[in-house]
């Protein structure tokens, strides 16, 4: 027997007739003998509605009180779940954040879990209670509803099953696995059995929407074994531990495996990219931090950075990247302090897309970036910036060539499925 939690996002959740196919999943997971705990999301396209209710009502809205409005996406299906669980001869309950309790910090519409008291839901459990918990929400300090932030489902299903000491946390998405890319770009993409923390971590900050970025990392710090399953089944499908999904594994579960020879795991493509290049900033101790400590201030990441030194001597220009969201209000500050930087003049550029290739592999094997480089000359792909960690390479190109940057770089590594 073991102790499972179960997440389903929005897509699974979205109406009556969904929810029930989410129900018999959970059912055959208790009749196989395991304990189960399931944390759900709002249906799919309900927090934006609430969103959008909450800009109407006040522009500028007072944190906390969003807070309340959003979290009843989560609460509705969480009820809906369990009344449906209830109809086909399951005990089953809901427990709304403030009740486990899921205890956060008092940053409200983006709170981090603090701690959850899970020695009620555990007795539950061990009654043989399926425990169904809204998830994306928790309690403040001060008693008040708080919420993680978008996508923070996965981060309240990784927290609760560390809670628990869960044997694993079953993610069920819209996909069966995480891939070697996405197979809308690449009909030859692979599905992986396995993937490590840190590189399912880099894919998902580069541009991979299987999982939420916070979500893996906390699983990384917790040693939670994720699995990426799909909801979209046929009502025999077998239990989950029998399915064909991803699990999300620590490098020392893979050692000794095939995987552990695998030199690139995957290739993210990200278009939610600006580029922003200053011409003719003074090359002076000083000029660069002027440029980026306002940024940081404001809470804008800025990932690609290339100085390049210009034409005038004593001068250079500085390029880098920002997310395609915060362009505008970061092309604003920077235009305020045009005197204090010193720069001539701000081109900004939002026709760019982040490609970047994932893989433990590259730790033990030379020539990944060589390969990438060479891979996109050949087609005549520009390289407009460049950035690099332990296990990632990712470049900058133009948007209208993600398509084909992905397919020839997945073909160049040998990562096309043979089948």
């Amino acid at each position: 027997m073991a102790r499972i939690v179960m997440k389903f996002g929005g897509t699974s959740m979205a109406g009556t007739e969904r929810i029930r196919r989410v129900a018999g999943i959970v059912k055959r997971q208790q009749e196989a003998g395991h304990e189960v705990a399931v944390v759900v999301s709002a249906m799919a396209g309900e927090t934006d509605r609430l969103v959008n209710f909450c800009r109407e009502a006040n522009t500028l809205y007072d944190p906390a009180e969003y807070d309340v409005v959003v979290a009843s996406g989560e609460q509705v299906t969480s009820g809906l779940l369990a009344l449906t669980l209830q109809s086909i001869g399951c005990k089953a309950r809901s427990w709304l954040g403030w009740q486990v309790p899921i205890k956060t910090d008092d940053a409200h519409a983006k709170a981090r879990i603090e701690e959850i008291d899970a020695e009620a839901l555990l007795a539950s459990m061990a009654a043989g209670e399926i425990a169904v918990i809204p998830g994306f929400q928790g309690v403040s300090p001060e008693g008040r509803v708080t919420t993680l932030g978008r996508g923070g489902s996965d981060t309240s299903a990784v927290a609760v099953a560390a809670a628990l000491k869960a044997d694993r946390c079953d993610i069920y998405t819209d996909v069966d696995g995480v891939y070697t890319t996405d197979p809308r770009i690449v009909a030859k993409a692979r599905k992986l059995p396995l993937v490590t923390y840190e590189e399912m971590l880099e894919l998902a900050s580069v541009g991979s929407k299987v999982l939420q970025t916070r979500s893996v990392s906390l699983a990384m710090k917790e040693k939670v074994r994720v699995q990426v399953l799909s909801s979209f089944i046929d009502e025999t499908a077998p239990a989950a531990d029998t399915l064909p999904g991803t699990m999300i594994v620590s490098d020392e579960e893979l050692e000794g495996t095939d995987m552990e020879r695998q030199l690139i795991t995957g290739i993210a493509a990200d278009k939610n990219e600006a580029k922003i290049t200053l011409t003719a900033i003074a090359d002076r101790p000083g000029a660069v931090a002027a440029i980026f400590a306002p940024l940081a201030d404001a809470n804008i990441n800025v990932d690609m950075i290339i100085q390049n030194v210009a034409k005038e001597k004593g001068e250079t220009d500085v390029t880098f990247t920002v997310p395609l969201s915060d362009l505008v209000r970061a092309q604003a500050m920077l235009e305020e302090r045009q005197e204090e930087i010193g720069y001539r003049r701000l081109i900004a550029d939002d026709q760019v897309a982040k490609i970047s290739v994932v893989g433990v592999g590259m730790r033990s094997h030379a020539g990944v970036a060589a390969t990438m480089f060479s891979t996109l000359a050949e087609r005549g792909i520009n390289i407009e910036a460049i950035s690099t960690s332990e296990i990632k390479v990712s470049v900058l190109i133009d948007s209208d060539e993600t398509e084909l940057a992905v397919r020839v770089l997945h073909t160049a590594y040998g990562m096309d499925a043979t089948a």
